[in-house]
């Protein structure tokens, strides 16, 4: 199959190179010509530990109209900040029946990207948002990633739903981990992202200002983990309230990653392999606050405030984030406003699905 890959940081690299050994013609897109020229030169990535191989390149290019041409299957892994504005590159260079997957969407992506290319391309294009990311990775340096876990399942969905099953055979005849969700609300309200990241940073602000090294996962403790598990409850509770019953978190760790030991979160979050050794970010403007609140916690609280459930935590980890980093996450954010759902109650909302 012919496909593209959008974003080569490591979640890019790492899907590029496993692809390409399964088989498939992959290429490779980086808007930025220089992060990728290693890559470029040498057309391949090479993956240790979980997965291990060389994945072999069709095309590494930062080039958009290159990169998506003929492309059967179009994945991204760009950070969801960058969604919109991908979508409106990419509108006038897609063609008749191409598949785009968000990995992930995090919270409310494929309606996102789906309003913002179909205002600009009248194509028939397949929409759809994975939960997560496959792989637990590193690049260690351009074309070569640490593969430290593969998730065993990973759900997905397609705007409209009526195209999810289309969507789901493409994707599982390259590989076969995703799994149907019913919608892509379902997808959005399992950002466990949003739930593990930002807070254990907010927790962590004065050490990593003060360039105190720590593993982000391993260096887990019981207080944060039982926190995490407070914050999640808000979003179980949004779930409830638009019909749902979502998995806690920490179900959802046992669920994506096999043998996973441990009694509660803590321990599930300090054993698991697929976290080991992974070192928390060295300053406050990472992706764990500038992609997870605004396109994580911010969209929960508003569909939170849309179903009349009430999420102190979470609009506090919003207030104090946006203090600490002196930003305003409404302004682009995913607010109901920004992606034109603020008229819509909660029925409406749900049979647009």
């Amino acid at each position: 199959m012919d496909i593209t890959i959008i974003g080569a940081g490591n979640g890019g690299q790492t899907m590029a190179g496993h692809f390409a050994m399964l088989g498939h013609k992959v290429n490779l897109y980086n808007r930025t010509h220089h992060k990728i020229a290693p890559i470029m030169a040498q057309k391949s990535i090479l993956l240790n530990e979980a997965i291990q191989g060389i994945g072999y390149l069709h095309t590494v290019t930062s080039n958009l109209a290159e990169a998506v041409d003929g492309a059967e299957l179009i994945m991204v892994t760009t950070t969801a900040d960058a969604h919109r504005e991908l979508a409106e590159k990419i509108a006038p260079l897609v063609s008749e029946g191409q598949i785009i997957i968000l990995n992930p969407g995090r919270t409310l992506g494929a309606i996102e990207f789906a309003k913002t290319i179909r205002g600009l391309t009248q194509k028939r294009i397949y929409i759809a948002e994975a939960q997560s990311l496959i792989y637990a990775c590193r690049a260690e340096m351009p074309g070569q990633v640490r593969v430290i876990g593969v998730k065993d399942k990973v759900p997905l969905a397609a705007y409209p739903c009526s195209t999810t099953d289309h969507v789901i055979k493409v994707i599982n005849s390259v590989y076969s981990c995703f799994v149907k969700a019913d919608n892509v609300l379902v997808t959005s309200l399992e950002n466990t992202g949003a739930i593990l990241h930002p807070s254990v940073i907010m927790f962590n602000a004065a050490a990593i200002e003060r360039g105190q090294r720590f593993y982000f996962y391993n260096d887990m403790t019981p207080a944060i983990a039982d926190f995490l598990e407070q914050i999640d409850n808000e979003r179980l509770q949004i779930g409830k309230a638009f019909g749902l019953n979502l998995r806690s978190v920490s179900d959802w760790v046992s669920y994506a990653y096999s043998n996973i030991k441990g009694d509660n979160l803590c321990e599930k979050i300090r054993d698991n392999p697929a976290y080991y050794k992974i070192l928390a970010p060295y300053t406050l403007h990472n992706r764990l606050l500038l992609e997870d609140i605004p396109t994580g916690v911010l969209p929960y609280t508003e569909l939170g405030h849309l179903a009349g459930v009430k999420t102190p935590l979470m609009d506090s980890t919003l207030h104090i984030t946006q203090a600490l980093l002196k930003m305003d996450f409404r302004m682009k954010g995913r607010t109901l406003h920004n992606l034109g759902l603020d008229k819509m109650t909660v029925k409406v909302f749900l049979d647009q699905l």
